[in-house]
């Protein structure tokens, strides 16, 4: 009879330790996100200008949101996948993201048919979570290249080639699409490679590991709540905001606006982002006469989004402008 030594036992790798000041900051970045929309709502329902959520500040804002939920997302897609591709885990969270994103589309489609979601944010999690496995072995610096490259693409490679609806959601189309959701992959997969670049050079300096022993105060518990449930929030926060100012609208509803005062307003908008306000005054007036005289104002509205169509809006466009200018000219000459 033989007898062997016995074995020791097999210590198993311990579990990486969460982090909890990641998942604070998705759900700050998730309430940031539902007060975009509820303001959205809000102009929808025509209890705020049109057009307001579009320019200006609040475009600004919402590529903030955008922009860190993505870098998150990287960030995120390192931690879990950055020493091993963990696969089961890994096909189960895409399969909940993808079938999310398709069942809004699904729903968009017919409940907003002229600006629904066919490459929202969800699309865009889901296509770049896939496409970021290639990048979790490269070095950190090539990674931060190439999100700087991507991130550029739609200032320098935009062509009418990109034009067709298949290729929409590339994001290098000449001009954008109509979308309620639009986060096509160039530029916003920028974002998800600067998290993943940034989380491989905090894991190499050792910050991951100082965050990963910081002990929040408990009133972060429900943004650590809203963080882990990241995909369930989303899908519900809006059509409860949504649903909340349309009930509200049937007690209280908006002062009723005519289109062509609800044009004026957002033009104004639009205008003044690049101009003053006489002047876009002028021009909106100009354009909404042009409009009415070519009795297209019902075109404009209906979410046309053909070739011929936007050319001939940006016709009247430089015919106003420059129609606009003249007149301003010849006013401060006398």
């Amino acid at each position: 009879m033989s007898i062997h030594a016995p074995t020791e036992p097999v210590q198993q790798q311990p579990k990486p330790k969460r982090i909890i000041a990641i998942d604070v900051a998705r759900g700050i970045a998730l309430l940031a996100m539902a007060s975009y929309h509820f303001t959205w709502d809000l102009e929808n329902f025509h209890y705020a200008d049109p057009g307001l959520t579009a320019f200006g500040w609040w475009k600004f804002y919402a590529r903030c949101i955008a922009s860190t939920f993505l870098f998150l997302v990287g960030v995120s897609l390192f931690l879990a996948h950055g020493k091993e591709i963990r696969w089961n885990s890994f096909w189960k969270r895409f399969a909940m993201v993808a079938g999310a994103a398709l069942a809004i589309s699904a729903v968009t489609w017919f409940a907003t048919p002229d600006g629904f979601i066919f490459f929202g944010i969800l699309h865009e999690i889901a296509l770049a979570s896939l496409l970021g496995l290639l990048f979790l072995r490269l070095p950190a610096l090539l990674t931060l290249v190439v999100a700087a490259s991507v991130i550029a693409a739609p200032i320098y490679l935009r062509s009418v080639t990109f034009d067709h609806p298949a290729l929409w959601w590339v994001g290098l189309s000449s001009t954008n699409p109509r979308s309620n959701d639009y986060v096509p992959l160039l530029p916003w997969f920028g974002a998800v490679l600067l998290g993943i670049a940034a989380a491989k050079l905090a894991s190499a300096s050792g910050m991951l590991t100082w965050l990963a022993n910081l002990t929040p105060g408990r009133w972060t518990n429900p943004l650590v709540f809203i963080g882990r449930h990241s995909l369930a929030f989303y899908l519900i926060h809006q059509p409860v905001l949504f649903g909340s100012v349309w009930l509200f609208s049937q007690f209280m509803p908006a002062p009723i606006e005519t289109r062509e005062v609800s044009f004026l307003k957002s033009c104004q908008i639009s205008c003044e982002q690049t101009r003053d306000t006489e002047f876009c005054s002028s021009y909106c007036v100009c354009m909404l006469d042009t409009l009415q005289g070519e009795a297209t104002l019902d075109r404009l509205y209906s979410g046309d989004q053909t070739a011929e169509w936007k050319a001939h809006i940006a016709g009247l466009a430089n015919t106003c402008t420059a129609r606009t200018d003249s007149t301003m000219m010849e006013g401060g000459q006398q």
